[in-house]
């Protein structure tokens, strides 16, 4: 039995087996791990846990589902029966009803306990069961539902606009790692056609389409996900016009001419010139002139957080190209674009995977800043950083500083805690 798992053991030694391991005997970094992965599964569940909606009703007779059915509400899939519509929950008389454990949606309004009701006073509720935890804010809303479903935000702003940041800085990285000045031949006009083509494609699929942008910010993921895809059809139909042009072109012998393309340099300026402008300036400047938007808040944080990302992958590139599994697959004839993804990519993702860790805390509190000073997030949104602001109406309300202030301070002390141990686990010199 012994000898069998001993064989596992030394069958188990890939590099990313040995970073599992190594992982792991970081115990900080596993707690805050699996802390996330708890804050992910109340993001999830979230409607299930607060909400002024049953989770079951029978009502006149008839079984109703109304959280579930709200989902179906908001992608228009279903609608509310007749004796539902604007109805309060709270105040039907059902047959036998089961509400969530917080009773409270984020945005539900007690007037009977509004104006800064503390956790510890008293409360007009007519039973411990609507008792407000974590009291109420100026408008009655309960703070706890509030902390509940604004996790769900909080860790939505980290991911999607990291995963763009990603997608932007690995791409851009692996051009510059991979080709290097010398390592991308083009002809001369598709080259000259290129850049001109580029500079055009961006003023009509992007800037000339801001406002129809900005105003599907405001409707929800499904219309920015619709002018986003209308946008990159204008901008790929534009660059592949320019390239049939240069195909046809290329036959005059001059403009054929092959050169190199400073592909490196070009992505290095440009990373230099995101970095020149200062970070949080920049966010401020593009959420304040525009309509206010969660969705707008993550494109704009993954836009400008993709230049760390780039500068690693690009080191990580120059530095395996030239080892020997990268020339045995160009001497096998490869093309470029599978060595990149096949070989090139993978060997060279570690450090962006601790970037992304680091990031994601920093992206979770460039939006508490912006929901705290008032801006890109919509008003009527409860957000961590929101809640923190409202405490400034009211400086006695010491529950709306504890409550968003500790769990801003958590989730962001997990998510580096993580990227420390994936520093760890990935540094080759702790190697035992």
């Amino acid at each position: 039995m012994s000898d069998s798992r001993e064989q596992v053991k030394e069958l188990d030694q890939g590099y990313w087996a040995y970073v599992k391991r190594q992982f792991k005997k970081n115990k900080r970094a596993l707690f805050s791990l699996y802390m996330i992965g708890a804050l992910a599964f109340v993001a999830l569940v979230a409607d299930f846990v607060a909400n002024e909606k049953p989770l079951y009703a029978k009502y006149n007779g008839t079984t109703y589902f109304p959280v579930l059915n709200s989902y179906g509400v908001a992608l228009g899939l279903t609608s509310w029966p007749k004796e539902l519509q604007n109805v309060t929950w709270k105040d039907l008389e059902y047959d036998s009803v089961i509400f969530p454990l917080i009773p409270y949606g984020p945005r539900n309004q007690d007037m009977k306990n509004a104006q800064f009701t503390s956790p510890t006073a008293e409360q007009r509720v007519k039973s411990t069961r609507w008792w407000h935890w974590f009291g109420t804010d100026g408008l009655g809303r309960d703070v706890l539902s509030g902390m509940i479903h604004a996790t769900r935000i909080a860790l939505s702003v980290g991911l999607i606009s990291m995963s763009i940041a990603g997608v932007i800085g690995i791409i851009l990285g692996t051009f510059a790692g991979y080709f290097g000045d010398n390592g991308l031949r083009m002809s001369r006009i598709r080259m000259f056609l290129n850049i001109i083509a580029f500079f055009i494609a961006i003023f009509y699929a992007f800037m000339t389409r801001s406002y129809a942008l900005s105003d599907a910010a405001g409707n929800g993921v499904f219309a920015v996900m619709g002018q986003l895809l209308l946008s990159a059809l204008i901008f790929f139909g534009i660059m592949a016009l320019a390239n049939l042009l240069a195909f046809a072109l290329k036959k005059i012998p001059f403009l054929g001419a092959k050169m190199n393309v400073p592909i490196d340099l070009a992505i290095s300026r440009l990373i230099e010139v995101v970095v020149s402008v200062p970070r949080l300036f920049l966010i401020i400047s593009i959420v304040a002139v525009a309509k206010p938007s969660l969705i707008l808040v993550m494109i704009v944080i993954g836009l400008t957080s993709w230049t760390g990302i780039a500068r690693l992958i690009r080191a990580e590139l120059l530095r395996v190209r030239s080892l020997e599994y990268m020339e045995a697959a160009k001497a096998l004839g490869f093309s470029d674009l599978r060595i990149m993804l096949r070989h090139a990519i993978p060997n060279a993702l570690s450090p962006v995977l601790i970037s992304l860790a680091f990031g994601i805390a920093a992206a979770i509190l460039i939006e508490a800043f912006l929901s705290f000073i008032g801006l890109g997030v919509p008003a009527e949104t409860v957000t961590w950083g929101s809640l923190l602001n409202l405490a400034r109406q009211n400086l006695s309300a010491w529950w709306l500083v504890i409550a968003p202030g500790f769990a801003i301070f958590i989730t962001v002390t997990f998510f580096n805690l993580v990227g420390e141990g994936l520093t760890d686990a990935l540094d080759p010199r702790l190697k035992k």
